[in-house]
C-alpha cells in the first residue's frame, strides 16, 4: 500500500470520535427519544376530504375514518385507491416526523437509510464518513 494508499489517519480519528460522541448522545437521550418516537400518531385526510387515515411511527394502520359521503359515488376501486393512497401520505409523514425525532443524534440521511434497509446506502455513508472507498 503506498503512502498515496493509505487512509487518512486524521480524518479517521476524527470520525472515531465523532461517532463516540454519537454513541454517547444516543446512551443519554435515546430513551426519551424513543418514547417521542413511539408516540408519533399522523392523521392525513384525502384530497376530496372524504377519508381521513391515522397512523402510528411506522406507518401501522390506528384508525380509518370514511365520510358517509362516499356512497354518492359507488366506485369500490376509487375508494380503495384514495384510502391507499392517504395512508402511504401518512406513513411518510410519520417516518419524517420519525427522523426529525432522531436528527440531534442520527443524520436523517442515515437514518432514512436504515429505515429502508438500504443496507448499500448506510454503507456508502460509513465509508464517506471515514474517507475511504469501497
Amino acid at each position: 500500500m503506498g503512502a498515496s494508499e493509505q487512509p487518512d489517519v486524521a480524518a479517521m480519528r476524527a470520525y472515531a470520535d465523532e461517532l463516540r460522541e454519537t454513541f454517547t448522545r444516543l446512551q443519554e437521550q435515546g430513551l426519551e427519544l424513543h418514547a417521542k418516537a413511539k408516540a408519533v400518531q399522523v392523521t392525513e385526510t384525502s384530497s376530496d376530504g372524504l377519508v381521513s387515515v391515522t397512523v402510528g411511527p411506522r406507518g401501522d394502520l390506528i384508525r380509518l375514518d370514511l365520510d358517509p359521503r362516499i356512497y354518492r359515488r359507488p366506485d369500490a376501486r376509487a375508494l380503495a385507491d384514495t384510502i391507499a393512497a392517504t395512508a402511504r401520505k401518512a406513513a411518510e409523514a410519520a417516518q419524517q416526523r420519525v427522523m426529525e425525532i432522531f436528527e440531534p443524534v442520527i443524520p436523517a440521511e442515515q437514518f432514512k437509510a436504515h429505515l429502508e434497509g438500504d443496507v448499500e446506502a448506510a454503507m456508502a455513508q460509513l465509508v464517506d464518513g471515514i474517507g475511504g472507498d469501497r
